[in-house]
């Protein structure tokens, strides 16, 4: 398994994106966004950058591999 990278917030939503998720709305310092079909919701926070585990549990929330995510990037 590849190690997950530290990231912006603006290539996470970027990634997500391309693998059908649409940003819905921003409450706060978080970017919520949402994909049609699926009852599970995203918050990524809007700060410099995004955690390693943070990511690693927004991936797995979104029912991806970090291959999957990558590959989007």
């Amino acid at each position: 398994m590849p190690p997950v990278p530290i990231l912006k917030p603006r290539e996470v939503i970027k990634a997500f994106e391309r693998l059908g998720w649409e940003v819905a709305r921003r409450q706060g310092s978080h970017i919520i966004p949402t994909k049609r079909g699926s009852i599970a919701t995203l918050s990524v926070p809007d700060h410099s950058e995004v955690a390693r585990g943070t990511l690693r549990s927004l991936i797995a929330r979104a029912e991806l591999t970090i291959d999957e995510f990558l590959k989007a990037l």
